[in-house]
């Protein structure tokens, strides 16, 4: 799948750029959107015709000539362009709206014309993006619309150039479904690679807990979350497709849209599995960075230990009592020995007190029926 870079990320989320108290199906571009470039095929079992839209005056010409016609816009920067195709199809205004408000939801609205759809398509860039598929099926024609160039919809254009597929002997809502199955498909690839980053980290939050592993953790949460907002929906939408008699979608087409049901399902269970994983690996975490911490302060405490007897002989040995006032103050300091004899009591004692540390297993293995006494 290809995809032309963005100058800017857009954010996720409500961008409402319609002034509050305006008329139902204001339309206003958003000024990042590209200018929109349009494509259509036509189709039928024993022929097929694709070219570039130069003029959209000239789409209605082209109209019913062949059984199945598929506009395919690339792009919502052009109000005046969405609103001539909405002239031609009979879009209602409110759609038209809904087509370039971009945050939409997974949803389906039944028209006295058309149906039309909306599904979240996701992709890997440098980010997890989720992009806006408007979607218009009436009963000789397709026209879907797409926030920039580049889709998954590249296999069944070429299964549309092949003679005698099934799709070439169907109807538009079979192309719907075509479309629809690849969006849902495409999620698997994206899914799959937030599962080997989570095994990758499930190593190294035990054993380097660090800042970057926390913020990719972080991240992984947050795409999980843009991946629920934009597939929950949708499973409501496909199964209003697939259960509702529409004189848009035939019979043996909701079969296959139950199929797209099943996947989405598929795609759910695994979504929330990830989930499930990551706020896990955030306690392991959590839990990790403790242990680190206790072990620091475990060998900490050891060093201390050893220095308290330490400085308790030398702070005995620097009261520095006068000897000559009685034989009683401190007769050390007059030996020959003296300090060495010192020096060999601090170093006896600290290995006694470094043997019971390691037999009771506060350092190394140890003794377990030492420990466990």
């Amino acid at each position: 799948m290809s995809r032309k870079p963005r100058h800017k990320r857009r954010r996720e989320g409500l961008v409402q750029r319609t002034p509050p108290g305006s008329s139902p199906g204001t339309l206003i571009a958003d000024p990042w959107a590209p200018q929109p470039s349009s494509r259509i095929i036509c189709y039928g079992p024993n022929a097929v015709t694709e070219h570039q839209i130069e003029d959209l005056n000239t789409v209605s010409s082209v109209l019913g000539k062949l059984p199945v016609t598929w506009i395919n816009v690339d792009g919502l920067g052009d109000v005046s362009s969405i609103a001539r195709l909405g002239e031609i199809f009979d879009i209602h205004r409110l759609a038209q709206e809904d087509v370039i408000t971009v945050h939409q939801r997974a949803k389906v609205e039944l028209y006295p014309n058309h149906y039309f759809i909306v599904a979240r398509m996701a992709q890997l860039n440098a980010h997890l993006e989720t992009e806006q598929i408007s979607i218009f099926v009436g009963k000789s024609y397709v026209l879907t619309f797409q926030e920039a160039p580049g889709d998954c919809f590249d296999p069944i254009r070429e299964r549309i150039r092949k003679t005698g597929g099934k799709i070439r002997n169907s109807g538009p809502d079979y192309l719907v479904y075509a479309l629809l199955d690849a969006i849902i498909d495409n999620y698997f690839p994206v899914l799959e690679h937030y599962g080997e980053r989570l095994e990758m980290l499930e190593d190294e939050v035990v054993l380097r807990p660090d800042r970057q592993v926390i913020s990719q953790i972080h991240e992984i949460k947050r795409d999980m979350l843009t991946l629920r907002r934009a597939i929950w929906p949708l499973r409501e939408a496909l199964n209003a497709l697939a259960r509702e008699d529409s004189p848009f979608i035939c019979a043996e087409t909701r079969v296959y849209l139950r199929d797209c049901y099943d996947h989405v399902i598929q795609i759910i269970d695994l979504l929330e599995n990830y989930r499930d994983i990551a706020s896990s690996l955030m306690e392991v975490y959590l839990s990790s960075v403790s242990n680190r911490m206790n072990e620091i302060m475990k060998v900490l405490t050891i060093f201390t230990a050893l220095f308290i007897p330490m400085n308790l002989i030398a702070g005995i040995y620097g009261m520095n009592f006068n000897t000559e006032k009685s034989p009683l103050n401190m007769p050390e300091l007059n030996w020959f020995l003296g300090y060495p004899f010192a020096l060999t009591m601090m170093a006896i004692i600290a290995v006694i007190m470094l043997f019971y540390f390691r037999r009771k297993g506060w350092l190394g293995p140890g003794d377990s029926k030492a420990e466990k006494s």
